[in-house]
């Protein structure tokens, strides 16, 4: 009995972090299959479909394709013929037009962020109504309400920020400094300004975030809201990892704001517990996230790919193969020094507690 209770007692601290694997796998294992079924349809030979890295688990080649498991499931890829180098194959990619090289670099992205609107779409079925922006009332001894803040106000901007869902109002309410912000809100059909609303505050790994003290008004659930709503979901989504990134140039978030793949897994294991469905608006947002990121112009990434053939169509020249790889390589370095920072910054929290 003591050691069933200890394989119990095991299993109930590991199988949420294995959910937490799966939903990576699963990110990965989408977006390397837009970049898969973009090269199907372009008539590009695709070499190797693997999810994962290291040693081979499984393997097996259907037709012209091998399809394996590797060891590391944090990552995986799609190896086309003639990718990273010249091919005498007509079927190879570098022998392909640019609109469909394009085409099959972009579709990675696409695919996550075809999955984020899907998981968007079922996080919100089981909603009764819709929050909207509008303020509906205040909690008793409300600081905001001092300050301006009125019943039936629509916030439109907080910071200048336009605000469209209270996703993009909790975003906007976070990292806010002794708990200011200018506001532009809509009253009795006008907008009216409002300089340095006051909000009680608190913290959480150091960034300090507004305690909202309103409550909002909901919106009805119709097709049409469920519709509306999703897509906004899912464009607020974007909305924050794009900010996210600006704030993070701009030095307005460190490192320590940051999450490698060791912190998200324990982030999404710590969700878990709780709540297996609570999964699903994280699993989104990281979704949109990888897709967003990967479209960046950065060398190693797809955008970076994507800028090479902007470049060749616009020049009808491309860049020699072996310069493109060089520059590709380069910044693979300097990703996996700045993943490999990141993760011992995330070992390090979880040991520090």
């Amino acid at each position: 009995m003591i050691i069933i209770s200890t394989i119990a007692e095991i299993w109930g601290n590991i199988w949420p972090y294995i959910i937490a694997v799966l939903v990576f796998v699963v990110l990965i294992v989408i977006h390397e299959f837009g970049h898969f079924i973009a090269a199907k349809i372009c008539g590009v030979r695709v070499n190797e479909f693997a999810v994962g890295f290291g040693p081979k688990l499984f393997k097996k080649k259907y037709g012209e394709t091998t399809y394996a498991l590797n060891l590391v499931p944090l990552g995986g890829y799609c190896a086309m013929e003639g990718e990273d180098e010249t091919s005498s194959d007509e079927r190879a990619f570098c022998n392909k037009g640019p609109f469909k090289r394009l085409f099959i670099v972009a579709n990675g992205a696409i695919f996550n962020l075809i999955l984020g609107l899907i998981i968007v779409a079922i996080t919100l079925i089981p909603s009764a109504k819709f929050a909207s922006t509008e303020i509906a009332k205040f909690e008793e001894d409300a600081v905001s309400s001092s300050y301006g803040l009125q019943a039936g106000d629509k916030i439109l901007k907080v910071d200048g920020r336009r605000i469209f869902t209270t996703y993009d109002l909790s975003y906007a309410f976070t990292g806010v400094k002794n708990g200011e912000v200018d506001l532009v809100v809509q009253r009795d059909g006008e907008k009216v300004n409002l300089p340095d609303v006051k909000f009680n505050t608190a913290e959480n790994e150091g960034i300090e975030y507004v305690k909202v003290d309103f409550y909002v008004k909901g919106i009805e659930k119709t097709p049409l809201t469920f519709i509306s709503h999703t897509f906004n979901t899912a464009i607020a989504n974007c909305r924050v990892v794009w900010f996210s990134l600006i704030d993070l140039i701009t030095c307005k978030y460190g490192l320590s704001a940051m999450s490698g793949p060791v912190g998200i897994t324990a982030a999404i294991g710590g969700v878990a517990k709780t709540n297996l469905f609570d999964i699903l608006p994280i699993m989104a947002l990281i979704t949109i996230n990888l897709g967003i990121f990967n479209l960046l112009p950065l060398p190693a990434l797809d955008g970076g790919r994507i800028l090479f053939i902007l470049f060749e169509l616009i020049t009808r020249k491309p860049v020699p193969a072996k310069y493109e790889s060089w520059i590709h390589a380069a910044g693979l370095i300097l990703l996996l020094g700045l993943m490999l920072l990141i993760t011992a910054k995330d070992i390090f929290s979880l040991i520090t507690g």
